[in-house]
C-alpha cells in the first residue's frame, strides 16, 4: 500500500495508485491522483468524474463507458483527450472507485 498525502490528512492507495476507501474520495483527492498521471483537472473532467461518482454509489459497479458518454454528453474521441489512453479505467481511478475486474 501507498499513502497520498493531502493538504488536509492521507489517504491509502492500492499498489496500482486506487484509493482504498470510497468514502475517503474528495475533489482534492482526485486533483493529487490526476497530477500523479499527469492531467490537470478541470471542469470537464470533474463532470465525469462526479456521474461515475453518482452511478457508483446507486449501482455499487462502474458504469460502462457509452454510458458515461452519453450522460455526460462527451463522445469517446473527448473523452480520450480529457483522461488519455483508458479513458473508463482513468476516470474511474480518479473518482475513487476500487479497481474494476473487467472493462469500463
Amino acid at each position: 500500500m501507498t499513502t497520498l498525502d493531502l493538504k488536509n490528512g492521507s489517504v491509502e492507495l492500492d499498489e496500482e495508485g486506487y484509493l482504498q476507501v470510497f468514502g475517503q474520495w474528495s475533489e482534492e483527492v482526485a486533483r493529487a491522483l490526476a497530477e500523479r498521471d499527469g492531467i490537470e483537472l478541470t471542469e470537464e473532467h470533474l463532470k465525469v468524474i462526479r456521474m461515475i461518482r453518482v452511478y457508483y454509489q446507486k449501482h455499487n459497479v462502474p458504469p460502462m463507458l457509452t454510458m458515461v458518454s452519453k450522460e455526460c454528453g462527451k463522445p469517446y474521441k473527448e473523452l480520450r483527450e480529457l483522461f488519455q489512453k483508458q479513458p473508463g479505467k482513468r476516470a474511474a481511478k480518479l473518482a475513487g472507485l476500487p479497481k474494476a475486474s473487467g472493462c469500463m
